[in-house]
């Protein structure tokens, strides 16, 4: 079973430019607060770290990794 990361949009995307909108809404966030789970790969690392300032990243294992 391949790690999973979960990624929490902390802060709005208001204001910011083109592509990091873009990225967020490529990870599957709409709106702040929401939640998603992905596989943990470098393409996905990489998404988050490039707006690691507009989400958190948390590993999860077990039960958590499906939602």
């Amino acid at each position: 079973m391949a790690k999973k990361i979960k990624i929490t949009q902390t802060r709005s995307v208001i204001g910011r430019i083109k592509a990091q909108k873009d990225t967020i809404r490529a990870l599957g966030l709409k709106k702040r607060g929401r939640s998603v789970v992905h596989d943990d790969t470098p393409a996905i690392r990489g998404m988050a770290s490039s707006v690691s300032h507009l989400v958190t990243i948390e590993e999860v294992s077990g039960k958590n990794a499906e939602a």
